[in-house]
């Protein structure tokens, strides 16, 4: 063996401790550099549905956790996405015969668990939006909204079926509100006022059944209480704009929503049918015009 060779081996030791001490160093370098740099925080997952005159486009299957679902409306009529937890291992098909033996003023069975959604904008390409948390399951996307003639839109074909699958992604935060809307039986209760600008509103539902909101921008001197009315018997131009909301939601839940509010006055409706005796809920006063200047 040469004098190279041996002096190459004798520095064998030499050179592999300066490797592993500048591996180290290398590795203790860029667990400095990871930990300096921003972890971006989870969002909620994001959902579009485009109603139309009869039929909801739907993804098939989303993740689990908070969700924001977008609901454009390119209907002639006004439409909504309501959100129905199928419960006891019930299927569509239990589904649409239940529909089928429901009245339009009717309740649904006890296994489908109103879960919220997102309530009406205007037709022709308006868009609300709401932000909830889906727990993995089955649930049915419905529209309750009769049509002129009194038809509820899910016997005309309104109803589509929507798998929630356990996601594995970090878990996103609820959204951040600043003003918190409690829906009783039969009232709506704000934290605080609500005033021009942009507010994001938690919804939470507090009474002994499940009840909904519906927000409608009124157009000059028409009172809260003229939307209902026009719903009924819709003659001529209807007494303001929707805005969005959320549909009908089981005691305990929430919802998230975001509007800019503008100058004027506004009406806070729930159109739900009580479980005792058949009523609208706003005939039982769950029904409020709200003024911001």
């Amino acid at each position: 063996m040469s004098l190279f060779d041996l002096r190459s081996l004798s520095l064998l030791p030499l050179v592999a401790l300066f490797a592993a001490c500048a591996t180290k160093d290398a590795a203790k370098t860029v667990a400095a550099s990871d930990s300096t740099k921003p972890i971006a925080a989870a969002v909620p997952h994001q959902m579009t549905i485009i109603a139309s005159d009869y039929k909801f486009d739907a993804p098939d299957e989303v993740p689990s956790g908070m969700m924001t679902v977008h609901l454009v409306d390119n209907g002639a009529e006004l439409h909504h996405v309501a959100f129905v937890e199928l419960k006891a291992g019930k299927t569509m098909a239990d589904v649409q015969q239940a529909m089928k033996a429901m009245k339009p003023d009717g309740v649904p069975p006890e296994w489908m668990v109103d879960h919220g959604g997102v309530n009406a904008s205007h037709p022709g390409g308006g868009m609300s939006s709401a932000t909830q948390n889906l727990d993995a399951g089955n649930y049915a996307l419905i529209c309750f909204i009769p049509s002129p003639d009194g038809t509820p839109h899910f016997a005309k074909g309104m109803v589509r079926p929507l798998t929630v699958a356990a996601s594995t992604d970090a878990a996103a935060p609820e959204p951040t509100a600043d003003i918190v809307m409690s829906l009783k039986d039969y009232s709506f209760t704000l934290s605080k006022p609500l005033t021009a600008g942009k507010h994001t509103i938690r919804i939470e539902s507090s009474g002994s059944q499940s009840h909904e909101v519906q927000l409608v921008r009124l157009a000059p001197g028409k009172k809260a209480e003229d939307v209902p009315a026009w719903v009924m018997k819709p003659n001529g131009p209807p007494p303001g704009e929707p805005i969005g909301g959320v549909p009908a939601m089981a005691k305990g839940s929430a919802a998230y929503i975001t509007a800019d509010f503008t100058p004027g006055d506004y009406a806070l409706i729930c159109f739900l049918t009580d479980v005792k005796d058949g009523k609208p809920h706003f005939a039982h006063g769950m029904i409020q015009q709200v003024h911001i200047s």
